[in-house]
């Protein structure tokens, strides 16, 4: 089921309107991945490492991100799942992905990468019940549920991709 708008924080309702509500959490974590996987690998190494303006990331960077981003967010909703109440901090993105050096990687070593966190995301998301996946908990002082932050994981990879699809390949 969907989240709800109580389960999570109004800033993520931006990337959750991108998916729909009618396809389940699974397929968006298996089938979508697959499918962008698929246009990743058919592009050049010089659009990989597009940037559309000055000061934004490369496609690189932009899958980069969004293994960071799932690590974290697959982190907090374990947490969340099992009665974590520990307020958990943020995380600043724009000092994440110049660390993670991911413009001097080849495409073929992020995209294993991003498959083995997202394997751990799925096995993490079939292994709780209803009542794990109801529990909540605060990241950046704001209230989600564990079930809202899986949802937020694959609405977050949804938003970038649209990114990519509408700055980088336009």
């Amino acid at each position: 089921m969907f989240p709800q708008k109580e389960d999570y924080p109004a800033y993520f309702g931006r990337y959750l309107s991108q998916i729909s509500a009618d396809i389940p959490l699974n397929s968006y974590l298996t089938e979508k991945l697959a499918a962008h996987f698929e246009k990743f690998r058919q592009m050049t190494e010089s659009q990989l490492l597009h940037r559309y303006a000055a000061g934004k990331w490369s496609i690189k960077e932009v899958i980069g991100h969004l293994i960071d981003t799932e690590r974290i967010m697959a982190y907090r909703a374990l947490r969340f799942a099992r009665g974590d109440k520990t307020n958990l901090p943020g995380f600043d993105e724009n000092t994440y992905v110049p660390a993670g050096k991911f413009d001097a990687r080849n495409i073929d070593s992020l995209l294993s990468e991003w498959q083995d966190v997202r394997n751990a995301t799925i096995s993490l998301l079939n292994s709780l019940d209803a009542e794990a996946l109801a529990r909540g908990g605060t990241a950046n002082d704001l209230y989600c549920t564990a079930h809202a932050m899986l949802y937020i994981i694959a609405a977050h990879q949804e938003h970038h991709v649209n990114i990519v699809k509408e700055r980088y390949l336009a």
